[in-house]
């Protein structure tokens, strides 16, 4: 799951890196819960860390008001196929609904899954290949006609339309039809445009999942936005993504790209038919800034409730608000890593040797620094599979002694890898890094100025975030832009390693457009992996194979990996039944959040 949040003035980078790491050591020694320890002057704020894993403000909640988002970054789009960002898929609930969805639940029961649209879980037969949904009584689009399983059934195979909606997850197009054979409902030759096989509607209340092999995540995937509902009259194709029609609690009444996002209440949604979802505020705002200072002074100021992002507050807004608004703040764990990764179709990275010259040459503390430090920033990333998904190993696992002997940077060893790749002198590469985020491009500034140390020059090229896609996504622009280092985040599109590590490391997942393998891995033995761990059915086999498929990522020295990521992410006074969820790394849940007063 890509997260982004984009931010300003690079020249800010560092200025604030002293006073907030002194800052966060307070936050991190200071007092948690409800107990109302401001640490500065906020009033009615929960208290630090009070939403952290746990519910803040529940019984506040009042039906009505404008809920106020800001973001320094749009989605990458709003169409339930297409987006892949954290935030949009968090967001997206509250426009539309899926068969199941994630638990609104705090901490690690956020990430189970329950019954949205269906009336339960999956009735799975045929030795886990077949899944059968019966939909609830009431549900409705934003017009009052009800939602069928045609309808489920033409939003899924929407995926299959890459040609004119990449950019999303592929998993139900991968297990549903592995031998590529359905073409999409675009070039469908069946009247009703409805021919995938795998999906079967014997009547409008019943959606059958036929698999070909069986897939231990299979339900997982059901639960993402990409299975959401899409009604084929409704369907505006590339277009949809700017005004998606609604089936859940709200709809769009005006988007403005980069702009602004409102959203209403859809009048024709029935509380009756939602167990998910309580709709408490009247109206949704989202407002845009292309700067994230100007974004946190916003939140400071108590215009608005929180940042959409969610990736937490950069770092001139987050000294101000550790000082004088500590009871506002939480600082949750993320599923995510912050990482590097080397384009082999660049070289010389198409060398495994010139690959560990950079990650034995990098300054391990100074990116954990750049990335706000052990509190703010995270633990120091040793490996690529993160702390909540099963077959991790944490910090344990350092096959480059990041953390440990070499977490200064090793110039020795650096110079031994440049040599044995050919390249004794060093080289010249480019650093490919999201342009208005100051966390971001100061790690890249971390990271270019620990390789000239070692005789790698490293210019820094900043692209839109908004057209990571396009630009980081493409193969071939990567390759004529000539990125040999791109600097990125993942969380788990679900908890396991198949939910994490397969967009980035399968070679099936190398796509022209949308591409997440930015590595281009191409390797038997981890594809072979993938196979094995989704026909294994058993969690201990499961997480034997996850741990198997990290060592092999990380002795192929694709990625240097910088934290697992913490944030210090803001809630308004205002802000209440507000908690963070392992079901959206880390993020508070969205799909419930209320207001204490109709402001």
């Amino acid at each position: 799951m890509t997260t982004q949040r984009t931010s300003g003035r690079r020249k800010q980078a560092f200025a604030a890196v002293a006073a907030v790491a002194a800052l966060l050591t307070t936050a991190a020694c200071g007092g948690g819960g409800d107990d109302g320890d401001n640490g500065g002057s906020s009033t009615g704020a929960a208290g630090f860390d009070a939403a952290n894993n746990k519910v803040a403000q529940a019984s506040a909640a009042k039906k009505g008001g404008t809920l106020k988002f800001g973001g320094a970054q749009d989605a990458d789009s709003w169409d339930t196929t297409r987006g892949y960002y954290g935030f949009m898929w968090n967001f997206a609930r509250y426009y539309s609904r899926q068969l199941v969805t994630n638990k609104t639940e705090p901490g690690k029961a956020g990430a189970e899954l329950a019954p949205d649209l269906a009336t339960g879980l999956a009735k799975v037969t045929d030795d886990g290949k077949t899944y059968t949904y019966t939909l609830r009584d009431g549900v409705t689009w934003e017009d009052g006609k009800p939602i069928t399983s045609k309808d489920v059934k033409y939003g899924i195979e929407r995926v299959w339309a890459q040609d004119v909606l990449s950019g999303g997850p592929v998993y139900l197009k991968d297990v549903l039809d592995p031998k590529g054979e359905y073409k999409g409902p675009y070039k469908d030759t069946s009247p009703d445009k409805l021919g995938l096989k795998a999906i079967e509607t014997p009547d409008d209340k019943t959606v059958v999942f036929k698999l070909p092999t069986a897939n231990s995540d299979f339900e997982e995937m059901l639960g993402l936005i990409s299975a959401s509902p899409v009604r084929q009259d409704k369907d505006t194709k590339s277009k949809y993504g700017l005004h998606p029609f609604s089936s859940g609690p709200y709809k769009f009444q005006s988007y403005s790209p980069g702009k602004d996002l409102t959203l209403v209440r859809n009048t024709e949604w029935k509380q009756a038919s939602d167990p998910i979802r309580k709709a408490y505020p009247d109206k949704i705002t989202v407002q845009f800034f292309s700067d994230a200072n100007q974004l946190d002074q916003r939140l400071l100021n108590g215009d608005l409730d929180l940042d959409i992002n969610q990736t937490g507050m950069s770092p001139q807004g987050r000294t101000t608000a550790l000082k004088q608004h500590k009871a506002n703040l939480d600082n949750p764990v993320s599923g995510y890593i912050r990482y590097a990764t080397f384009p082999q179709s660049v070289a010389p990275f198409n060398n495994a040797e010139c690959r560990k010259a950079v990650i034995y040459g990098a300054d391990h503390v100074s990116l954990q620094t750049a990335r706000g430090g052990p509190v703010a920033g995270g633990d120091i990333g040793t490996n690529m599979l993160p702390p909540s998904v099963s077959g991790s190993e944490g910090q344990k696992y350092d096959p480059y002694e990041i953390a440990g002997a070499n977490k200064s940077g090793n110039a020795t060893k650096a110079k031994e890898a440049l040599k044995a790749c050919g390249k004794p002198n060093g080289f010249s590469t480019t650093i490919a890094v999201r342009n208005n985020k100051p966390v971001e491009v100061a790690t890249a500034q971390s990271l270019q100025a620990s390789l000239k140390k070692i005789g790698i020059n490293a210019q820094i090229d900043q692209f839109d975030g908004s057209q990571t896609s396009g630009i980081i996504g493409s193969p071939e622009n990567v390759k004529k832009k000539g990125y040999g280092i791109i600097i990125m985040g993942w969380g788990p599109d679900f908890p396991t390693v198949q939910g994490f590590g397969m967009p980035l490391w399968d070679s099936k997942y190398i796509l022209e457009s949308g591409n997440n393998n930015f590595s281009l891995i191409k390797d038997k033995t981890i594809d072979g992996l993938f196979d094995d761990y989704i026909t294994t059915l058993d969690d201990a086999g499961k997480t034997k194979i996850a741990t198997e498929i990290n060592h092999k990522v990380m002795e192929g020295a694709y990625y240097l990996p910088f934290v697992f990521e913490k944030f210090i992410n803001w809630r308004s006074d205002n802000l209440a039944n507000v908690y963070t969820t392992d079901g959206y790394s880390g993020m508070y849940d969205f799909v419930n959040l209320g207001l204490k007063s109709a402001k």
